[in-house]
């Protein structure tokens, strides 16, 4: 059998070994992001390596579980058992494993998880774009500034691209804010949420500060998400809700600062997102509520209205689309995570639903010849999906077993749900408060209790005032130019190797 001759090094290749920049040669996370990659590329020459366009999904807390339950969810939702069913990124043909750990915890935050996948380097938690050099609450602004990275968005920014970030969560939030931000710690959003002393600048202002006018390439185009009151100072009331008023003590108001600066269209409501015409606009700000956007579920409360975060990518693709050089947009669905830091599966898996929808947004939009589509988590949750269910079975539901009528029994008596935690704030039954504690273990009986309920939280094992993250490695589903490189299982950071070198950066 004849050899295939040996190449020489691509300018690809070349270009993925040098992403370990020779100051960065020393950390870990980048020469291993480099080598992994290279094997990756070598294993598949030929095919597609290079993007113009780059958007990164990430479903916070989306672990394995929660994707099979919301699977079957919106299978149910349209009719069918919801086993066989797929959601619109289970259907991209590329498909990893990410080791979710970071420098200094086994489980972990948002926070590093996210600056792995946009930095390439693992961190501790609560930092953001920072090394492992960085510890965790840091007070000194020239520390932070000595472990800064890049991120790829920085990156893709000062390479003339068009940037984007959209969330569910407030843009301050540790996932969108690993785009743009660095700081020793994920809740300073805001210059009031600082301890005295601190001198490392809020994330809200970093949006501002970082980027053109001499900083960073010519700012963020699209940035859409929740958290207006992170960007107002506190003599200013919220335009939908009279009775808050902004957070910053500097008295700074980073609203009128980003239209002063960069132009463009700046909006608080649904009405207002509606009718910009990205035909006419090249930047976007929206604001949508003063925290965190409203979950599907509850969308219909918000004073002022919201757009559902397929709309948000939608509008995103088109205003970064008149950028003929190309662009990378991070998609974020934020409260699949606050859901399940609340014990409450079903929220949990419409915001996931919700995402596949944006996915399929975006799929019927780019030219996959030419765009990159990641999905994927920055860490899990400890959601499970368990008894013997028979297949149909409401997923919401108590376990009914193949061939019966009645709820399965657990051997206390009691009937119990195919899903629940491993730790969390327990039952809550409707609209009823929580006990004044967490409860854990079989403290209810959910005989008369309809789990189906938007507001049912699951039972828990171990009371905790909030459910935590799991450890587990998460997925990652990919399709578009060098979508093939994302196989097996990789470090967390890999996925930053890979866009880098898919944008040529």
């Amino acid at each position: 059998m004849s050899r295939r001759p040996r190449r020489t090094l691509s300018l690809f290749a070349a270009l993925v070994l040098g992403s370990a920049s020779a100051a960065a040669t020393d950390d870990p996370w980048q020469r291993a992001g480099a080598e992994a990659l290279a094997a990756a590329r070598t294993r598949f020459a030929g095919m597609p390596e290079r993007a113009r366009k780059v958007i990164l999904f990430v479903g916070d807390g989306m672990g394995i579980t929660t994707i099979t339950a919301a699977r079957i969810l919106d299978g149910q939702d349209r009719g069918g058992s919801g086993e066989d069913h797929a959601l619109a990124f289970e259907r991209l043909p590329f498909l990893a494993l990410a080791k979710t750990y970071s420098a200094d915890q086994q489980t972990p935050d948002s926070a590093p998880t996210m600056s792995a996948m946009m930095t390439g380097t693992k961190a501790n938690g609560a930092t953001l774009g920072v090394s492992s050099r960085v510890a965790s609450g840091a007070t000194d602004a020239r520390t932070v500034a000595a472990g800064a990275l890049p991120s790829l968005l920085e990156l893709a920014e000062n390479a003339g691209l068009a940037t984007g970030v959209v969330s569910t969560a407030r843009l301050t939030h540790a996932t969108p804010a690993a785009c743009y931000a660095r700081t020793s710690h994920r809740d300073w959003e805001a210059d009031a949420d600082r301890p005295q002393g601190v001198t490392v600048p809020d994330i809200a202002s970093q949006l501002i500060d970082r980027f053109g006018a001499g900083g960073i390439g010519d700012g963020i185009e699209v940035a859409l998400g929740g958290g207006r009151t992170k960007f107002l100072p506190r003599t200013a009331r919220d335009p939908e809700e009279p009775a808050l008023r902004g957070e910053r003590r500097d008295g700074r108001d980073l609203v009128s600062e980003w239209r002063r600066k960069f132009g463009g269209a700046v909006v608080h409501d649904l009405p207002g997102f509606t009718a910009v015409d990205p035909e006419r606009t090249t930047r976007l700000l929206g604001l949508f509520d003063p925290s965190h956007m409203e979950y599907v579920i509850d969308r219909t409360r918000d004073a002022g209205g919201e757009p559902s975060l397929a709309e948000m990518t939608t509008k995103a693709i088109a205003i970064l689309e008149r950028n003929p050089r190309g662009w990378f947009l991070m998609v974020e669905a934020g409260r699949i995570d606050h859901a399940h830091h609340a014990g409450n599966a079903q929220r949990a898996l419409r915001e996931t639903i919700a995402l596949s929808d944006a996915v399929a947004a975006a799929l019927a939009r780019v030219d996959l010849r030419e765009t990159l589509v990641i999905v994927t988590a920055d860490h899990s949750h400890v959601f499970t999906m368990a008894g013997y269910p028979a297949r149909g079975n409401p997923i919401l539901g108590k376990v009914v077993a193949p061939g019966e009528t009645t709820p399965s029994l657990a051997s206390d008596g009691r009937p119990y749900t195919t899903l629940s935690y491993a730790n969390g704030p327990g039952v809550r039954d409707g609209a009823a408060p929580y006990p004044r504690r967490p409860q854990g273990g079989r403290a209810f009986d959910l005989t008369a209790t309809d789990t189906t309920h938007p507001d049912f939280h699951q039972e828990a094992l171990v009371p905790l005032e909030s459910e935590t993250h799991g450890g587990e490695d998460v997925a990652i589903f990919a399709d578009g130019p060098a979508a093939q490189f994302f196989h097996g299982v990789q470090e967390q950071s890999y996925v930053f190797h890979v866009m880098r070198a898919a944008l040529g950066l």
